[in-house]
């Protein structure tokens, strides 16, 4: 894969974790109106993830470079 391509793959990988993290964390102190909220994006954000995951199964890409 070209570097730029790897790195651009990478930095979207971070993100998607960093953005998880802080949900999680946000979850703990939320009231009951921002919970909902706070778990659609999780739910969202691990669906991403997820599919990153499968396909990078369908083209035999080791899980550690996707997680």
């Amino acid at each position: 894969m070209l570097p730029r391509y790897e790195e651009f793959i990478q930095d979207v990988f971070i993100s998607l974790h960093a953005n998880i993290r802080e949900l999680r964390e946000r979850k703990t102190f939320a009231d009951a109106e921002e919970l909902a909220h706070i778990e659609a994006r999780l739910a969202a954000y691990e669906e991403v993830v997820q599919i990153f995951r499968e396909s990078a199964r369908e083209f035999e890409i080791p899980n550690e470079a996707v997680s």
